[in-house]
């Protein structure tokens, strides 16, 4: 039987298809927490075309919360996909990072050759004149000097650097930047012109007011306060404590007390662990609504207000009902210090279940705070002032405080929170009750 095939060879051409290997990691912007969706990049801190290191910081990021830096996960060249000011999202590529590509190495330094013998040299007497930094020593500038510069808008390879090598430090900079702000001081101050007469004059429009935008911290402040004020019952009561006692504990045991645990004794751990029993004897101030449901929370983390450069941040004292008075001054002082660095991360800030506001720091008297939504109420300190009281029929001066409880009227009525602040009062002007749990 013939073959119905025609007679003719069948080539068979198998295509192979080429694949070539993209050595380029992807920079995302990582997850911040649960409610943080975007942020505005505050700046880069290294230039288009950088050889970056891993761990080297590439940028800022603030957000409505926190304010951050991400670091390099690989070593390469990057190259820059988002401008400073823009508003990025969770998970969105701001840059690319060229694995491929090899150390710069100085310009001038001469290949060595493998037929020559190493010659060992003189060590070379130090002059005083320094070494100016070279373009290739401007590339691997440390973090906080490539921050440095970047942030003032400094070309790095104009300055003198000090370091070993010719490399820039921080203080090089810093010196630069002084000399420049004395420079044009001077050239802004005429030497021998006559004093002009101010009579009738009038600054130029243009520098009358000066227009910014507002920080993604100070919008989120400004919507989350708008907000509570709209779909909450805020209302406010005020009392007084007297602080005598507690003045004079911390006088008596301050020595000890540092001595001891390494952290002085201060007046929020004191109002702390005094709110504590005054949400336990007014559950109600410790809830939240959830729609048409009212959580009741047995947990005690209280949020403390802490002011910073960028705006507000509250930061979470965790399980407050367990903690000692050293642990809880030990957590202020730390999420102080995390917040002046701006290392505050979004775990510190979430679950707390009460506020405490201490606007004395600044001087203020008397204020009606904002709740911190979900949160039903807030407790405003102020300062400390000698003012004359009646005591049995007499008048003694005493160092009084103003206390502000704010709260939310469709969960707290107005006895819950008068016993609220009667109950502080009480815990501070007697603090024995504290440590008994009466």
């Amino acid at each position: 039987m013939k073959s119905l095939l025609p007679n003719f060879h069948l080539r068979i051409l198998y295509i192979i298809p080429l694949t070539f290997k993209i050595m380029s990691t992807e920079v995302k912007v990582p997850s911040l927490g649960e409610s943080i969706t975007s942020g505005i990049l505050v700046s880069w801190l290294v230039k288009d075309g950088d050889f970056v290191h891993k761990g080297d910081l590439l940028y800022e990021l603030e957000t409505d919360k926190i304010t951050s830096e991400a670091p390099a996960e690989v070593s390469g060249v990057i190259s820059l996909k988002a401008n400073i000011d823009d508003e990025v999202e969770i998970g969105q590529i701001v840059a690319l990072i060229d694995e491929t590509a090899k150390v710069p190495t100085p310009v001038d330094a001469p290949p060595a050759s493998s037929e020559e013998l190493p010659v060992q040299q003189e060590t070379p007497v130090a002059t005083e004149e320094p070494v100016k930094a070279s373009s290739s020593t401007s590339m691997q500038l440390s973090p906080a000097v490539r921050k440095l510069v970047t942030e003032n808008g400094i070309d790095p390879t104009i300055i003198v650097g000090t370091g070993k090598g010719g490399r820039l430090i921080k203080a090089d900079v810093e010196a630069a930047i002084e000399k420049d702000s004395a420079t044009e001081r001077e050239s802004s101050s005429p030497i021998s012109s006559p004093p002009k007469s101010t009579t009738g004059t009038h600054l130029p429009p243009d520098s009358r007011t000066t227009r910014k935008k507002l920080s993604p911290i100070r919008r989120k402040i400004a919507q989350r306060l708008v907000a509570a004020q709209q779909q909450s019952a805020l209302l406010t009561t005020f009392n007084e404590v007297d602080l005598s006692r507690i003045i004079a504990l911390r006088k008596k045991h301050q020595e000890a007390f540092i001595e001891k645990h390494g952290i002085k004794l201060g007046f929020m751990s004191f109002f702390v662990k005094a709110s504590v029993h005054a949400l336990q004897a007014v559950p109600e101030v410790n809830a939240q609504i959830d729609g048409d449901e009212l959580i009741l929370n047995h947990y005690y983390d209280i949020g403390v207000a802490v002011g910073t450069d960028r705006g507000l941040v509250v930061p979470v004292l965790r399980d407050c009902e367990q903690a000692g008075f050293e642990e809880i001054e030990q957590q202020i002082v730390a999420y102080a210090q995390k917040a002046r660095d701006g290392k505050i991360g979004i775990d510190d800030l979430q679950g707390g279940v009460f506020t405490i506001s201490n606007g004395g720091i600044y001087g203020s008297m008397l204020s009606t705070p904002i709740v911190n939504p979900p949160q039903s109420g807030i407790l405003g300190m102020h300062a400390i002032q000698e003012r004359p009281i009646a005591r049995n029929g007499e008048v003694l001066i005493r160092p009084m405080m103003y206390l502000a409880l704010t709260y939310d009227h469709r969960i707290i009525d107005g006895k819950g929170a008068v016993t609220f602040l009667k109950v502080l009062k009480e815990q501070i002007e007697d603090p024995s009750r504290m440590l008994l749990g009466v």
